[in-house]
């Protein structure tokens, strides 16, 4: 009776290999009768007996885990431990292996458990049924049941990923098996499986839209880029937990050989930010957001998060010494970190910058020599232009590596444009200055409601930097540009606000007027900030501020951040801010200290980071490098005459600026053109 027993399990164990004939049904030693009477009811009853069967067995039998079935269908793969964090008595593990050129991140409690989670995204992203038997089955290749999977064979000639006969048509996505009435998404080509990849569509003749009509901004993100681009494929890159259980997901999606990615708290938010961004990026479409969301603002997975703020304090406490050198003080920390997509093992720290200071109006200078707002995020964004200098200056070489190492591709209309997929995020230790600030967690007061009053009044308002001082004030004058004599004489020299700065690159771009000559507009993923963070006050003030600005010139856009705090920011630092700011720019072994009272190096020499040094390096490219703008005669010889080569750049930042005045705002203050009105000198 044992050995009947077990000839009867392992038939019942192979039904899940192959369709089930009469006979074998009739042999598997069933002792109920009821069951076998359909069977003697005609071909009708005989077809729903098997429907029966195969419903009851294969989908409710699943021996193999998720770690099983990938490790048959895609042998040799090698899983790695990314992170550990969490408290001690709650640690959480991200592993992630990679499986087709992708990269797939599980999290959980044990490292068994984020190693099985990342395996199941990983299967998720080719194979749509529960386990690979199923897979199989419904292409019709029956795995034969004398097949050893134990057997060191990585290969067997009836797997899922054996070669198939190309299609006829190579639109015809879809290949529907009447079996299982399992529509399988999958795209054959050469004789390769094309699941294996995130493009899943056919090379049709490409749609040139500019800007969304009435009828496409009444559409689903997801369901126009669809239109555009049928048969498209997304997948879940990962799946985090954060705090207080809440998920997050990272989804991508490969259109016309570029991967866009989105996240979200859930996969049709990540979904609809992928399917955004690729009509941003690929036909100018903006369309407003119909995804249904607890709030406007769009947030970064925690844990990518927590990962840049560590990467940051690390490589300022490698710069300062263990934080014992003196410039290692500071009150406001910023930084921007370079990414390929959301994968944070290939992350690097770009440039790093301290300050709270700007320069006084007595030291002012006429010839480009000094750096005038010395805050942190400006010192940091000015530090990754020198950095985009750098990567242009590569394409000067007539060395093919050399090109290769730059971020920057080579436009056959002219120019340079971003590599795929790479991304800049900016780290600001504490909320931006201006109103970013005003309604931060720790700056409510509970008692006083005349304050609160006159936050409302001024809320979303331009504001200005305070000379000599910390703190910002709403803009008062009516006059956009202040005057070289007026400052001389003891007027106070106006400084716009760190927030209303960030809300211009999001529409300008990070690279300014200069480097617009030769490459397309540079916009930022994200901002985390470590501390004084308020989610949906700051999303608004650095994007929802101008949400009339209007129809914008092709490559430029209004940039929707994605915003993150930190789970364990830096305490808070009492006490005067230092007199000094300093740089750091990958490349390079030490820091710059510039005095931010005079925006010169402490020795008095010029910064790397002033005017005068870029107008030089500009200069250099002049003429030897590919551009977007047709040149017209002679190289400016004037800085201001060089940042007005860039019409369409000129053009946009008026555009904002009336913008700012038509929502009542605030009026932009700009500096004294003396200031930009001096001579590149050899």
């Amino acid at each position: 009776t044992s050995s009947a027993e077990v000839k009867e399990n392992r038939n019942i164990g192979n039904l899940e290999d192959h369709p089930i004939s009469s006979n074998e049904r009739a042999r598997g030693g069933t002792p109920s009768s009821k069951r076998k009477r359909p069977l003697e009811e005609g071909n009708n009853g005989h077809f729903c007996k098997l429907q029966l069967i195969w419903k009851k067995v294969s989908w409710s039998v699943t021996p193999k885990n998720a770690l099983v079935q990938l490790h048959e269908l895609k042998p040799g793969l090698q899983y790695k431990m990314v992170s550990q964090t969490g408290p001690v008595h709650a640690p959480v593990f991200a592993v992630a292996v990679e499986v087709n050129g992708l990269t797939f991140e599980g999290t959980g409690p044990t490292k068994k458990k984020a190693k099985m989670r990342a395996a199941e995204l990983a299967l998720k992203s080719f194979v749509q049924f529960p386990n690979a038997c199923q897979a199989h089955f419904a292409m019709g290749n029956c795995i034969n049941p004398s097949t050893d999977f134990t057997s060191d064979q990585a290969d067997f000639p009836d797997t899922l990923f054996k070669e198939f006969e190309p299609s006829t048509h190579s639109e015809d996505f879809s290949v529907y098996n009447p079996v299982n009435n399992e529509l399988l998404s999958t795209a054959y080509r050469h004789g390769r499986l094309l699941c294996h990849t995130l493009d899943l569509m056919g090379h049709g003749k490409q749609n040139k839209h500019k800007m969304a009509s009435k009828a496409e901004s009444e559409k689903n993100p997801v369901v126009l880029l669809n239109e555009l681009r049928s048969g498209l494929r997304y997948v879940c890159l990962s799946e985090t937990v954060e705090k207080q259980h809440i998920k997050s997901f990272v989804m991508a999606v490969r259109v016309d050989g570029r991967t866009f990615e989105g996240s979200g708290r859930s996969k049709k938010l990540a979904k609809g930010q992928a399917a955004q961004a690729a009509l941003q990026a690929l036909f100018n479409i903006r369309l407003p957001s119909h995804i249904p969301s607890r709030s406007k603002c769009h947030h970064l997975p925690q844990d990518f998060a927590d990962s840049i703020y560590q990467m940051v304090a690390q490589k300022f406490r490698e710069l300062t010494d263990n934080f014992t050198s003196m410039h290692a003080r500071h009150k406001t920390l910023a930084s921007i970190v370079m990414t390929k997509g959301l994968d944070i093992r290939q992350a690097q720290v770009i440039v790093l910058s301290s300050g709270t200071k700007c320069i006084n109006g007595e030291y002012i200078n006429d010839q480009g020599l000094a750096v005038n707002d010395c805050h942190a995020e400006i010192v940091a964004r000015r530090a990754f232009v020198h950095f985009l200098y750098s990567q242009l200056e590569l394409h000067l070489s007539k060395r093919r590596e050399d090109w290769e190492r730059s971020i920057f591709v080579r436009l056959k209309e002219g120019g340079y444009r971003l590599r795929e997929n790479i991304l800049f995020h900016l780290y600001v230790s504490t909320s931006p200055c201006g109103d970013a600030r005003l309604n931060s967690p720790y700056e409510i007061t509970t008692d006083l409601n005349s304050s609160k009053h006159i936050v409302r009044k001024y809320r979303g308002h331009l504001r200005t930097k305070i000379e000599s001082g910390e703190g910002t004030i709403p803009v008062r004058c009516h006059n956009a540009a202040q005057t070289w004599d007026g400052v001389l004489l003891g007027e106070q020299l106006i400084t716009m606000s760190c927030t209303d700065k960030i809300a211009r690159w999001n529409i300008l771009g990070l690279q300014g007027a200069l480097l617009s000559s030769f490459i397309e507009p540079m916009y930022l993923h994200s901002i985390i900030v470590g501390s004084l963070y308020h989610t949906g006050h700051l999303s608004r003030v650095m994007s929802h501020r101008i949400e009339d600005i209007g129809q914008l010139p092709a490559s430029y856009r209004r940039n929707q951040l994605l915003l993150s705090g930190v789970s364990h920011a830096d305490a808070r630092q009492p006490g005067k801010s230092p007199s000094f700011s300093v740089n750091w720019i990958v490349g390079n072994t030490d820091l710059e200290v510039i005095n931010a009272t005079t925006g010169k190096r402490t020795c008095g020499s010029p910064s790397r980071l002033c005017k005068h040094m870029f107008f030089a390096r500009w200069a250099k490219l002049h003429g030897k490098l590919s551009t977007r703008i047709a040149s017209h005669g002679d190289m400016p010889s004037v800085y201001s005459e060089a940042k007005l080569v860039a019409q369409t750049y000129q053009s946009v930042k008026q555009q904002l600026f009336k913008a700012f005045q038509k929502a009542g705002l605030g009026t932009w203050v700009k500096k004294p053109p003396e200031q930009d009105q001096f001579l590149l000198t050899v």
